[in-house]
């Protein structure tokens, strides 16, 4: 029962809470849950989506190949929200990858019930706007940290975001662990300068390094260098 739409607590962070119980047992009827290992895609950019994804447990990283085959990380959806609906709702190819980047378990919705619902439910097509307007709104914030701060600005603010969005262990150290060449795509650097910035920040006292475990030891002095202070 757990597994039903109606039932599903996660439906709460996104869209479907605009759904009513009908359009909830419909979608349920026809989801599929899967289980997404670490490492492997939810889907490739290029893509025609026969539906949309609803993040249960585990997180994904979306990204963008670019043109000298280096991948930009766009995203990192968790648990409650639904990637690929921009894709669905345009009828266009995906524009983004979508890879997990931790154990993951997610309900494929057909588009079936998606634009069914969005003809016949305003409140369903409103929350979802909102949804992909805040999508833009994201897209907006990276394009301008992009062009205005520095790497090492970028770098502090990507571990203040994991340490304030997933949290920390009973080490001190950021749940989400993302590989140092995730952490160069996310801001938008070469993986040997993201290395050389971690180890700088480490001499400085800002955060300690375990492996490939990161822990934020001076937020303040993290948050002042983002700022620019």
């Amino acid at each position: 029962m757990e597994s039903r739409c109606e039932n599903c607590i996660v439906r709460k962070f996104n869209a479907l809470r605009a759904m009513n119980k009908e359009e909830l047992k419909r979608v349920s009827d026809s989801k599929v849950s899967k289980t997404i290992k670490k490492g492997e895609a939810i889907f490739e950019e290029g893509e025609k989506l026969d539906g949309v994804y609803c993040v249960r447990a585990g997180i994904s990283k979306l990204s963008k190949l670019s043109a000298n085959g280096k991948d930009q990380i766009v995203k990192l959806a968790s648990k409650g929200e639904v990637i690929g609906q921009r894709s669905v709702v345009a009828e266009e190819s995906v524009n983004l990858s979508a890879v997990a980047v931790s154990d993951m378990e997610v309900c494929f919705i057909p588009k079936e019930g998606i634009v069914n619902t969005l003809h016949t439910n305003p409140n369903f097509t409103l929350e979802v706007l909102r949804h992909m307007a805040h999508d833009l709104k994201e897209a907006d914030d990276v394009i301008v940290n992009m062009s205005q701060k520095t790497v090492k600005q970028r770098i502090g603010e990507a571990f203040l975001y994991l340490k304030n969005n997933f949290g920390e262990d009973e080490e001190g150290f950021l749940k989400l662990t993302l590989s140092r060449e995730d952490i160069s795509n996310v801001v938008g650097t070469a993986t040997e300068s993201c290395i050389r910035i971690i180890s700088e920040f480490k001499k400085k006292g800002f955060i300690k390094v375990s492996g490939k475990k990161i822990g934020i030891l001076e937020q303040k002095a993290l948050q002042n260098l983002v700022d620019g202070f």
